[in-house]
């Protein structure tokens, strides 16, 4: 074998001058292997004398030491460098990017739009509301009596008990709440604002449901109000009409069944007719609710039950699933980039 030191240099200028990762692997085993020289003279070290030995022993562990930690910097060294090569020539990141990096809006968003700018325009305006209401905003103002399921904790939730709440309108004691839906910024706005009044009221809502392809513990309203000297369900038909086929496109219509909503009276559930749309063909499906404003709602508010008004509510995700034909609305929430870049 040659000397400890002629040995040490080969290696180390072997390692230093590798280009690959797939090079310093055969470099390590060609000079740390079970068969390689060092190794052998280490099996070896049993035929010498004790003096010798140790003086032998160290040489060698010194030596396969410095090799392991050369080849760990290389190997180190290379990889930096392939990242490096990876990302190409060094640019300033101050430059505005030469690729476009808007994203699309989620679907949900752009259905919420895609409704809001309907209605506008029919002359509604935008109204919203917190998303953390009371009793009375929620339920009793919205003419919800106290044995109605919706008020119970297996369907809402409620963050707190009954304290204090000082306002004019407002029972005493009220405790608070998730809003079980935008109904709770009609009351808000006709507390408010005198009639006559068009207003469109998007946003969250929360309900005790379990996650399914079709429900969600919270999901996404439009609620609508319209109060004039004058309305009807022929208006109201006529509305919901209108949206219909600027959302969905000509041959699609609504029919109203009779229904029971605590705030309308009368009340409908409104079926839509899908002449085609994704797996629907001539096919009725429920979409939506919505009925005349019930006179207690007036009288709640402050406002004169002579009054005339109707009101509807739309879910987005419901009719985003619609139209885009998807099945599980889970979809909508899962972040999946593949899934969301379809739109």
């Amino acid at each position: 074998m040659v000397s400890f030191e002629t040995f040490q240099t080969e290696a180390q200028q072997q390692i230093a001058a590798c280009t690959k990762i797939s090079e310093l692997q055969e470099i390590k085993v060609r000079f740390l292997g079970s068969k390689s020289a060092l190794i052998l003279q280490l099996k070896e070290l049993k035929n010498y004398e004790a003096a010798e030995k140790a003086k032998r022993g160290q040489q060698i562990n010194q030596i396969k030491t410095a090799l392991e930690n050369a080849i760990a910097d290389k190997t180190k060294s290379l990889r930096f460098q392939e990242r490096l090569n990876k990302l190409g020539e060094p640019i300033d990141p101050t430059l505005p990017s030469p690729y476009p990096t808007a994203k699309p809006l989620h679907p949900l968003t752009q259905v919420r739009k895609r409704v809001t700018e309907i209605f506008k325009q029919l002359g509604y305006s935008i109204a919203e509301g917190p998303e953390i209401e009371t009793e009375w905003f929620c339920f009793d103002a919205l003419n919800a009596p106290q044995y109605h399921p919706s008020r119970s904790e297996q369907d809402t939730f409620f963050l707190s008990s009954k304290q204090s709440v000082a306002t004019t309108t407002q029972k005493s004691n009220e405790a608070y709440l998730l809003r079980t839906q935008t109904s709770t910024v009609q009351i808000r706005t006709l507390c408010q604002h005198q009639p006559p009044l068009k207003i469109i009221s998007p946003g969250r809502v929360f309900r005790r449901d379990t996650d399914d392809a079709t429900h969600r513990f919270n999901f996404h309203q439009i609620e609508g109000l319209c109060v004039d000297q004058h309305t009807s369900v022929v208006d109201l038909k006529g509305t919901l009409d209108f949206f219909v086929q600027k959302f969905f496109g000509k041959g699609f219509k609504t029919r109203f069944r009779p229904s029971f909503f605590p705030f309308t009276e009368p009340s409908f559930e409104v079926d839509l007719f899908i002449p085609h749309l994704g797996k629907f063909r001539n096919e009725w499906l429920e979409v939506l609710g919505c009925g005349m404003v019930h006179p207690n709602v007036f009288k709640n508010s402050g406002i004169d039950p002579e009054w005339q008004g109707f009101a509807f509510g739309i879910g987005i995700e419901r009719f985003a699933m619609l139209l885009y034909g998807v099945e599980d609305l889970r979809r909508f929430y899962q972040n999946d980039e593949r899934f969301l870049s379809q739109f």
